[in-house]
């Protein structure tokens, strides 16, 4: 396609993109966008669709960063329309998370986290659990930690006797004795419901004080607990009594171990983020009665351009969409919340306490400048920016492997190739002045190196120095001779050179009958050629897909260059040093690896290489180099 076709191809995409704004209704709403292919790559939602989505086309010059890269992709969009913003705030979340758009901001997805369920059902268990069911059970959770769930089941089986059985209680079942009791029993883990031992009403009253000891509500449990247990003393119940004093003192110990952030006892959640280049974190810490129960953080990626501000309502919406716990009565922020936003979050959370009978609370958002919340905040922004060090050097450690991952979906799309370019095949040739001329074959799968498929030859079939015809005989004993049937076939072949070598390798496979996708990488400016185009391509310094072909081109170099090193050192070990009488070729190696080349042990002095291989053959030595 010519410019002149390009120019009124972009024309007409314009023309019916202005014709659907222009179409664009004022109700809230989502909006997709999506490139030449067809793709969604981007999702948001809006109050006013109109207003949201015709702001992207107004004035190019306003637009920064990865917003002016993503107009720049946009070919089409559609648009869905909601009854609320609410609806829009959830459609969204759900279609960032199936179609995974290109220019989102990434969260990373809590479904594998665990949660706490208390079941639904006579005498309830507490249970660990990774899927969350609508089964009128109670859920609390996600945590972003096992090991943190685990030590609170720890804390509340030490605590309250819980039944851990499967049996299926209810009132048949006890009275007709179908079940006995267990160990626990017998260990005081248990109070053995299943057989009429422990009443109904007095487990759920257990249950109700272990839903308040999730909830955080440890002063007031505590107090509860206390007043029970005087009860129980004023009536001479002093066995029950010293039960419910093991419960408050255990209750003692976990709540001094809790950190007391806060005087006024009231709840809170604080939120804080941290953004680096392209990746981000946000930490969500949960205080309670003013102390801190613990924290929960979330990483985000495809973060460049965006403000702190931005990441801190996506943690926002992430974490309410997804959190079972109890909306606390004051949210503390790093950063100032949009109007709009904050009536949708307030919008949206008033529905889910409604959903899952929570009590309604008049929440308050506010962004602290001095004083002891201002310094939970900090404390929490800190936090931040620890997990997101931690990330970014894990990250880094990864970065291969990613790299790798990247570089071959990249080369895919840039080369067109119909599959993932799983293994790749790199061919180089090294000689000096047309002498011991080689050849090597590198293999690459799954973007690392498979070294027991690297390959090396001996070029065979003419003299002198002729890259070309290197480059045919390796093609043509590669694909056509036992190799053939030894390896499998590449996905891509890359050869070290220029338009004359991708020709001939081309040219090679098709008399050879092979379609195998082919390209050179040159190494002066990093071109990239191909069979099909006249000229070659540059690509971005960062691209992974250059990264993967410079390892690729550099290792297929070094292997052909380690090679031509060996034969040329084999070459002149056998024509000088070997010639020289009473020299064998142990004695040969000896010398070599002590003085580095034959030049190194035909200078060296007569002590030197008696030093190294003996009074007799260092004067014989000696007197051929210096007759």
């Amino acid at each position: 396609m010519d410019t002149e076709d390009k120019l009124r191809e972009r024309s007409d995409i314009k023309k019916a993109l202005d014709e659907k704004l222009a179409t664009l209704p004022t109700s809230p709403g989502i909006y997709q966008f999506k490139n030449t292919n067809g793709r969604v790559i981007y999702v948001g939602k809006a109050k006013n669709l109109r207003n949201r989505v015709r702001s992207y086309f107004r004035n190019s010059q306003q637009l920064f960063g990865k917003t002016l890269v993503l107009v720049s992709h946009i070919e089409d969009f559609e648009v869905i329309i909601t009854s609320s913003e609410v609806e829009a705030l959830i459609l969204e979340n759900n279609l960032i998370k199936d179609l995974k758009p290109r220019y989102n901001v990434n969260l990373k997805d809590d479904k594998s986290y665990p949660y706490l369920v208390i079941t639904n059902e006579p005498f309830p268990r507490i249970l660990f659990c990774r899927q969350r069911k609508k089964d009128g059970s109670t859920w609390f959770g996600p945590y972003t930690e096992a090991r943190q769930l685990r030590s609170i089941l720890d804390l509340i089986g030490s605590i309250f006797p819980v039944r851990s059985c499967k049996y299926r209680l209810n009132e048949e079942n006890i009275v007709s004795r179908k079940y006995k009791v267990c160990l626990d029993y017998h260990i005081h883990k248990c109070k053995g419901p299943c057989e009429g031992l422990q009443t109904e009403e007095e487990y759920l009253t257990m249950i109700e004080e272990i839903t308040r000891l999730l909830k955080g509500k440890t002063s007031s449990m505590i107090r509860s607990l206390t007043e029970t247990m005087q009860l129980f003393a004023r009536e001479l119940k002093f066995e029950q009594a010293s039960e419910i004093k093991t419960q408050i003192e255990s209750l003692k110990r976990y709540a001094e171990r809790q950190k007391v952030v806060a005087g006024d006892e009231l709840d809170r959640d604080v939120f804080a983020v941290a953004a680096g280049e392209d990746d981000g974190c946000g930490v969500i810490f949960k205080i309670r009665e003013g102390k801190l129960l613990g924290s929960q953080h979330i990483f985000m990626n495809n973060t460049d351009g965006e403000t702190e501000a931005t990441l801190q309502t996506k943690v926002l919406e992430k974490y309410y969409l997804e959190t079972l716990e109890l909306v606390p009565d004051e949210i503390l922020l790093q950063e100032p919340i949009d109007t709009d936003e904050e009536e949708t979050l307030r919008a949206f959370i008033s529905e889910k306490q409604q959903e899952e009978n929570q009590e309604k609370k008049n929440i308050r958002f506010i962004v602290p400048q001095i004083g002891e919340k201002a310094h939970l905040v900090e404390m929490c922004r800190q936090n931040a920016r620890h997990h997101l060090e931690e990330y970014l050097i894990q990250k880094q450690k990864r970065g291969e492997a990613a790299r790798e991952h990247f570089g071959l979906t990249a080369l895919r799309d840039l080369l067109h190739l119909p599959n993932l370019p799983q293994r790749i095949e790199c061919f180089d040739n090294s000689h000096l002045q047309g002498t011991d001329y080689v050849s090597s074959m590198v293999c690459f799968e799954k973007g690392k190196p498979k070294k027991s498929d690297y390959r090396k030859f001996k070029i065979r079939t003419f003299e002198g120095s002729d890259d070309y015809a290197a480059m045919e005989e390796v093609i043509q004993r590669r694909y056509s001779g036992s190799l053939s049937t030894e390896l499998p076939w590449p996905d891509l072949i890359v050869v070290d050179g220029g338009k004359g070598q991708v020709n001939t390798a081309f040219h090679t496979l098709n008399a050879l009958e092979l379609s195998i996708p082919v390209i050179g990488l040159a190494k002066r400016i990093e071109e990239i050629f191909t069979p099909h185009s006249h000229d070659p391509f540059n690509l971005p310094k960062t691209s992974p897909a250059l990264k993967l072909l410079q390892q690729l081109r550099d290792e297929a170099h070094r292997f052909a260059v380690t090679y031509h090193r060996k034969l040329r050192s084999e070459r002149t070990l056998q024509t000088e040093l070997t010639t020289i009488a009473g020299i064998g070729e142990k004695t040969a190696f000896k010398l070599l690896a002590r003085f580095g080349s034959v030049d190194g042990v035909a200078q060296a002095s007569i002590e030197e290489l008696r030093a190294t291989a003996g009074t007799k053959v260092a004067e014989t030595i000696y007197r051929f180099y210096r007759p």
